[in-house]
């Protein structure tokens, strides 16, 4: 009897837990679809900005701006920002793991190189990892689950001041990169300076001669002027990035906790049958054992 006791004791726990279980992947469901209309809504107008900042530099030709170009080797200063995306809670698979071990191998990396990292954690996970490593953190936030423009905003002001004022070399960003619903890759953003915008601003050797003459004929006339729409669009390409770079994370977040939490709760089901078949062969067991016991009895009595 005493183990059909114990085994209904944790048939009961196991019923518990995937109540909870069952909960928080309709709960990660409903956050999830909320924040992907948010991450898809907004990254047309990421890659939009990007366009056209591409367009404008490449009509300019040699254009000049502090975003645009790393610092030469006067101004190197051999320091560079790292900004790590984590969430603030678990139970959400692989998420933290393969962001934490994507920004570890590029801090190992850039201190091969002689780099020194300047770490700007979001996320109660990613701040209890690096204080477990014993590295300094600059700056500590945490994570949302509805990430707001306005506080992305700060950040990217704070690092374009540092930026632009020779404090350090660049700017990257670790989080998980939102591909799809079924496609999450943990990944490294160059934030600034601007990849992929300064090569575009002259044509590459090797290209055609059509591509070349487009260059040379197309004229833009701007109003107001070409370096006036750069100092207003390039800064914007920053925190349109980096604030895309948090929507990725936290829509990746949502559906590393809905796919855990759809486990667990399957796992849960067929825990409680097992142990249901189980019980069922216990007290089978049990039932013979008495019926055993009680005809043995009878036959005592007779003789």
């Amino acid at each position: 009897m005493a183990k059909a006791r114990a085994i209904v004791k944790r048939r009961k726990a196991v019923r518990n837990i995937r109540k909870i279980t069952k909960t928080m992947q309709m709960i990660a469901t409903a956050k999830f679809q909320k924040s992907l209309k948010r991450a898809v809504g907004t990254k047309p107008y990421t890659l939009k900005v990007r366009e056209l900042v591409r367009e404008l530099a490449a009509s300019v030709g040699n254009v000049e701006h502090p975003l645009l170009y790393r610092p030469t080797a006067d101004t190197q200063t051999n320091r560079i920002a790292l900004v790590v995306i984590t969430s603030n809670r678990g139970l959400a698979g692989a998420y933290n793991g393969s962001v934490l071990r994507r920004a570890g191998v590029f801090i190992r990396e850039q201190e091969a190189a002689g780099k020194t990292i300047d770490l700007y954690v979001a996320g109660k996970k990613g701040i209890s990892y690096f204080n477990f490593q014993k590295r300094p953190i600059k700056q500590r936030t945490e994570a949302q689950d509805n990430p707001r423009f306005v506080d992305v905003e700060k950040l990217a002001d704070h690092f374009i001041g540092r930026f632009t004022s020779d404090d350090i070399d660049s700017v990257h960003v670790a989080y998980m990169n939102f591909i799809s619903a079924g496609q999450q890759k943990a990944d490294v953003l160059t934030l600034l300076p601007l990849a992929g915008v300064e090569e575009l601003s002259t044509p590459k050797a090797g290209a055609g001669a059509a591509s070349t003459e487009l260059h040379e004929e197309v004229i833009y006339d701007f109003m107001p002027s070409a370096q006036q729409l750069l100092d207003e669009i390039l800064p914007l390409t920053v925190k349109s990035a980096l604030f895309q770079a948090f929507l990725d994370a936290t829509t990746s977040e949502h559906v590393a906790r809905m796919v855990a939490m759809k486990s667990a709760t399957d796992n849960a089901d067929k825990m409680q049958k097992a142990l249901t078949m189980q019980y069922n062969r216990a007290r089978q067991s049990q039932i013979t054992t008495e019926l055993s016991e009680i005809m043995g009895g009878v036959e005592a009595m007779k003789g």
